[in-house]
């Protein structure tokens, strides 16, 4: 039997699962490692805490599953999309990550902006410049590091900085290399347009493949290290989202899924380029070939649950430590006790910024409504509306553009829970679906590797094959329209707090 191997390098942890060719999990191993916030608004990651959990992970599902090594035949990575990976000469990494969600390159995107019109920033890279995007951090560290840039001799997104541990080949792929800002999204590679007004050396880049592509095989030395064959090979892979949308069967158009992971996402599949021109949302090369896709983002999702557990949940941990469970079962336990609208209580998700439909770093959380009546279980709640409120926004917007879609899935660790289903299936009015298989990012990349290494003929093909429909929440009719007055004031809180967002990021 042909095994494949998929890598998830996210932002929490790294995730390793061993899979047989039919879709079952035979071994899985995960490693968990810091984010650093330097200052307020800033996020960075190490580069080598990534490389040591990839090692580490690989060399667990190898052993865990007794599995021939020459029955291995492939790996995908897939990554936390944006982050800025720089390395010296001797391939060592020079500065801490920037990541995804970090926000402090307004001054940069106004640069970008001058150099560019916003219309021509959407005609060649589908979207208008962004904070969290991986130009306008290379513009930070060459304005701010300008030494340490002059030492720069290749950039990498993060799933691509373990591409070339593990094989010594610098490369990415489409869906990931689109959130780069400096991709022609519709011609499927580097734009010298691009390149050139920023003056960025394409040659610190690395090359360009579709995510199905094999990039390369194990070095000899991680081929020893980790228990794998020397043959096995490794594929483009994906972006986290472009991987969790094929391991979904989100690869036709039609299809869609949202994921509550640390961000939130909702992505819709498309056989066409289709932008918005208002640029709310991302269009990006999706990792089916000649596809794309579009999708919403809401920066604090499942982070704004994990921010309230880990500051003021701890009798809840507590709690889920003597009972040996799991915490979020208990927090959806007790969230399942109040009623829809959490008794007229409102939570704004902006712990990181926000990028859909606002585009805007400075605004932050907020709760309002609090009153003495409030519990705690009342304000988990009201986290979980927020961010589904987020998630909505973005819905509606790929609704405005003629993206119809009529399945929907869900995944992430929010996508879990039946309380969260509930919540969006009510606020999308229509029915919400999970898959059988969980392992999301991590399964769509070892569906890519099967495709490469031509153990499946595509990757819709593939999907068929490894992938089931599993749970279906249908929405309440009361429930969805008690949300629409309530998503209504939501939107109004963003305008109503604009300006002071603005003044709060002054002072």
């Amino acid at each position: 039997m042909n095994y494949l191997i998929g890598i998830d390098v996210g932002t929490s942890a790294t995730k390793t699962v061993l899979f047989e060719e039919s879709g079952k999990v035979v071994a899985s191993a995960s490693k968990e490692y810091p984010l650093y916030q330097p200052q307020n608004g800033w996020a960075e990651q190490k580069p080598e805490d990534w490389r040591d959990a990839v090692l580490e992970t690989l060399s667990q599902v190898v052993l865990k599953s007794g599995v021939s090594k020459d029955d291995i035949k492939g790996i995908g990575i897939s990554g936390q999309m944006h982050g800025l990976v720089m390395l010296d000469e001797n391939n060592e990494v020079l500065r801490p990550s920037i990541i995804w969600c970090d926000q402090r390159t307004g001054a940069e995107v106004e640069d970008m902006l001058k150099i560019m019109t916003r219309e021509q920033w959407i005609e060649i890279t589908a979207n208008p410049p962004l904070t969290g995007w991986t130009a306008a951090k290379i513009l930070w560290v060459r304005k701010n590091e300008p030494d340490l840039y002059k030492r720069c001799k290749h950039i990498l997104l993060p799933k691509d900085y373990i591409r070339l541990v593990l094989t010594g080949v610098f490369a990415t792929e489409v869906s990931d290399a689109s959130g780069m800002q400096l991709l022609n999204v519709a011609k499927r590679c580097w734009s010298e347009d691009v390149l050139h007004k920023l003056d960025i050396d394409q040659k610190l880049l690395g090359k360009v493949y579709e995510s199905c592509e094999v990039t390369g095989t194990l070095l000899p030395e991680i081929a020893a290290l980790t228990g794998l064959s020397e043959e096995t090979k490794v594929v483009g892979g994906a972006g986290d989202n472009a991987a969790a949308a094929v391991g979904t069967g989100v690869v036709r158009d039609g299809t869609a899924f949202t994921t509550i992971g640390t961000s939130g996402v909702v992505f819709a599949h498309s056989s066409q380029v289709t932008i918005d021109p208002k640029g709310r949302v991302h269009t990006c090369c999706c990792a089916v070939p000649n596809a794309w896709h579009v999708m919403g983002v809401t920066q604090g999702a499942g982070l704004s649950l994990k921010w309230f557990k880990d500051n003021f949940c701890q009798d809840y941990m507590e709690e889920a430590d003597k009972q040996g469970v799991d915490v979020y079962d208990l927090i959806n336990r007790d969230v399942a006790q109040v009623k829809a609208g959490s008794d007229k209580l409102l939570y704004l998700p902006y712990l990181m910024g926000e990028r859909t439909p606002h585009l805007d770093p400075d605004c932050r959380g907020v709760f309002f409504g609090l009153s003495a009546i409030h519990t705690k279980a009342h304000m988990l709640r009201a986290v979980m509306e927020g961010v589904s409120y987020s998630l909505s926004d973005c819905n509606d917007i790929l609704k405005e553009m003629g993206i119809e879609v009529d399945q929907m899935m869900a995944c992430g660790g929010g996508g879990k829970s039946p309380i969260w289903r509930q919540m969006l299936s009510d606020m999308y009015e229509c029915g919400v679906k999970t898959v059988e298989q969980t392992e999301g990012p991590a399964l769509g990349v070892a569906i890519l590797a099967g495709v490469g290494c031509g153990i499946y003929e595509s990757v819709e093909s593939a999907c068929d094959a490894m992938i089931s429909e599993d749970k279906s929440t249908e929405p309440e009719s009361v429930q969805a329209e008690l949300y629409k007055n309530y998503h209504s004031l939501y939107k109004k809180l963003y305008e109503d707090l604009k300006d002071s967002y603005k003044k709060l990021a002054s002072l």
